[in-house]
C-alpha cells in the first residue's frame, strides 16, 4: 500500500493549489481517505476526510468553504482542492488512508500515510 501526494508549491495570498493524493495497492473507494498538515512549531492537524462508501466530506473549521476534498475512483486518487489561501494555510501536507472506512480525525485512527508535499503562502 502506498500514497502518493503531489500539487503542493507556492502561491500568493487569495491564490489556489490543488493537491494529490495517488494510491497504489488498494482502492481509494475501499477506505476513508484524511488529509492532514503540520506547520513548523504547530501541532500536526487534521484537515480534511471523504468516507468511503457513501463518500461524506469532513472539513477542519479553518478550512470550511474554502477546501473541497473529492476522489476519482479510475485515477484511484484523491484530492484536496485549496482556494482563497492564507498565509497560515503553510504546512506540509500529507494524506493518510484509514481501512475502516468512516472519516476520523485523529491521526491515531490511519493505517497508512504518504510522504508529505509543502504549500507555502507567502507575497
Amino acid at each position: 500500500v502506498q500514497l502518493q501526494a503531489s500539487g503542493g508549491g507556492l502561491v500568493q495570498p487569495g491564490g489556489s493549489l490543488r493537491l494529490s493524493c495517488a494510491a497504489s495497492g488498494f482502492s481509494v473507494d475501499d477506505y476513508a481517505t484524511g488529509w492532514f498538515r503540520q506547520a513548523p512549531g504547530r501541532n500536526h492537524e487534521w484537515v480534511s476526510c471523504i468516507s468511503s462508501s457513501d463518500v461524506s466530506t469532513y472539513y477542519t473549521d479553518t478550512v470550511k468553504g474554502r477546501f473541497t476534498i473529492s476522489r476519482e475512483n479510475a485515477k484511484n486518487t484523491v484530492y484536496l482542492q485549496m482556494n482563497s489561501l492564507k498565509p497560515e494555510d503553510t504546512a506540509v501536507y500529507v494524506c493518510a488512508a484509514r481501512i475502516r472506512g468512516s472519516c476520523y480525525r485523529g491521526s491515531e485512527g490511519y493505517d497508512y500515510w504518504g510522504q508529505g508535499t509543502q504549500v507555502t503562502v507567502s507575497s
